[in-house]
């Protein structure tokens, strides 16, 4: 008996490698997931979100019919949140698997730091992947780009294992231990390709990994099959995609104040945070390229960190595609470099025992500091009117001030998807442009009338409701679309604006006729703001 608590009290005192591992990568997954789930039913979902939700809700036959003409590349991402959303669909639920993947993300950094640095460098990259704001943002967001980037993390994850376990000499079969981590490696990077296409550019990145660690011949033809087969696998979603380009034709060339902006994202925008992560992160670059066949932590952080951003951000001054997002994935090499870093500070201050319990504590409080620090970014982050819009807000807007048989406009008509989001506030309303619903036509907002019919319906009516986007009814040019312009016409012509609730991004407005069908005027006054709420 004695024994038997000796034994406890020295498993409590000194845990096991195994215990000590575990911890490595479950205090970083636990940390995340708290910040995720703080605050998540934030009350309002923006357009993006609310897009997933309501394509997600539709038949599998329904989605299927969308990507073909649209979405394509979120279509394996619809797909598995039609299933999530199933049970009762909620806004908890649509952002719930960004929650869960951003953990399992923490917990993957925190595996590869143990692997290639040591375990405690290990816990304090996961730590600090998981108070990045830039991470919690991407979090709490009902999209694919946390999901993209686990699916990344746990790619490189195995790059490492199958390199390592690649034998230097003697033939290798795909059956062989090494070769299923090949064929792990292939599958997974193949789904999170599938998931969101930029992520391909994360072969670039472990192409620039096994040149720094000058591996052999053999590992090189490996990953070539592999990578080959992620090729093929997403080509015909590639194809598809470029197909839908239309669909991105509002970005803009990407410059140095977008990269700029990058690394504040990924470094921490907390200016105390920013240039001590920089600075341990230079700190971790002092070996890039080890002994021949060997991945540093460098080898591998460095081209994860830089070379997908980079890439994207070249092609886009040609064709511009970048966005921060599309290579959130890349953010895991950052906290890698600063852990290194920091790792080999201690090792010139002397202090480099890895068993030293004190140490690895005393950079988790670092990192706690840094959370302290960006805390009051992580919680503005937590309300609805952080995002682009807060559809939520309008549709309350619209059940406050609508009443059934309004005649309601959409300018343009993606504005629709405060209706389709939140149906509740329209009820009972008449949608002016509307020729076929989303689900039905198989499009993301519905399809609407040609102009001459419009024209006939707007002429009809002595007031509407105009939900529109402020970017179109404020901007000094008329909107690419016909039916767009004909609405935008019509409105500023033939009606005056009685009274409007203001947005960040979304507008509520009430236009009445200037004067009625028999030529009598109409009272209008100067525009009245109710239940005004302006949020720049």
């Amino acid at each position: 008996m004695v024994n038997t608590v000796a034994n406890i009290g020295r498993l409590l005192i000194r845990p096991s490698n195994r215990v000590r591992r575990a911890g490595v990568v479950a205090a970083p997954a636990a940390v995340m997931l708290a910040l995720g789930l703080w605050g998540l039913d934030r009350g309002g979902m923006w357009r993006d979100e609310a897009v997933t939700f309501q394509v997600a809700r539709r038949s599998v036959p329904q989605i299927w019919r969308l990507l073909h003409d649209v979405d394509a590349v979120h279509g394996l991402y619809y797909l598995a949140m039609h299933a999530v959303l199933a049970p009762r669909p909620g806004e908890v639920l649509l952002r719930l698997p960004s929650v869960c993947a951003a953990a399992a993300t923490a917990a993957l950094v925190a595996a590869l730091g143990a692997r290639l640095v040591r375990p405690r460098a290990g816990l304090w990259a996961g730590l600090l992947y998981a108070v990045t704001p830039m991470t919690g943002h991407y979090a709490q967001e009902g999209r694919s780009y946390a999901l993209v980037a686990a699916g990344a993390a746990g790619a490189t994850l195995l790059l490492v294992r199958a390199v390592r376990e690649t034998p230097d000499s003697g033939e290798l079969r795909w059956r062989a231990p090494g070769g299923r981590v090949w064929w792990a490696y292939a599958a997974v990077l193949g789904v999170t390709c599938l998931l969101h296409e930029f992520a391909v550019l994360l072969l670039l990145a472990h192409a620039g990994t096994l040149a720094l660690a000058r591996v052999a011949g053999r590992v090189w033809r490996r990953w070539a099959c592999a990578a080959g087969g992620v090729v093929l696998a997403v080509l015909p979603m590639v194809l598809v995609s470029h197909a839908q380009s239309a669909q991105v034709a509002w970005l803009r060339e990407p410059g140095l104040h977008s990269a700029g902006t990058l690394l504040h994202e990924f470094a921490g925008p907390a200016p105390a945070v920013f240039w001590t992560c920089l600075a341990l992160a230079v700190l971790g670059l002092t070996r890039p390229v080890g002994r021949p066949g060997e991945l540093t932590c460098a080898a591998v952080a460095l081209p994860l960190a830089v070379l997908p951003p980079a890439v994207l951000m070249l092609v886009s001054r040609l064709s511009p595609l970048y966005v921060d997002r599309y290579v959130l994935y890349a953010l895991a090499g950052l906290p890698l470099l600063v852990a290194a870093g920091a790792d080999r500070l201690a090792g010139l201050l002397g202090r480099a025992r890895s068993g030293s319990p004190l140490l690895t504590a005393a950079g988790a409080l670092a990192v706690a500091a840094a959370l302290v620090h960006q805390l009051p970014l992580l919680r503005a982050d937590r309300s609805p009117d952080h995002r682009p819009d807060n559809l939520a807000a309008v549709s309350r807007a619209a059940a406050r001030e609508l009443r059934p048989g309004d005649a309601v406009l959409f300018l343009p008509g993606p504005a629709r998807a405060t209706a389709l989001a939140y149906p509740a506030g329209f009820r009972g309303t008449r949608d002016v442009a509307l020729a076929a619903g989303a689900p039905v036509s198989g499009t993301l907002y519905g399809t609407e009338v040609d102009p001459r019919i419009l024209r006939h319906r707007l002429a009809a009516l002595d007031r509407v409701w105009v939900v529109a986007d402020r970017r179109v009814v404020e901007s000094p040019g008329s909107p690419r679309n016909p039916v767009d312009r004909l609405k935008l016409a019509v409105v500023n012509d033939q009606f005056a604006l009685r009274e409007q609730s203001v947005g960040k991004r979304v507008l509520l407005r009430l236009y009445v006729r200037r004067t009625r069908a028999t030529g009598s005027p109409v009272a209008t006054e100067s525009p009245v703001a109710t239940g005004v709420s302006d949020r720049h």
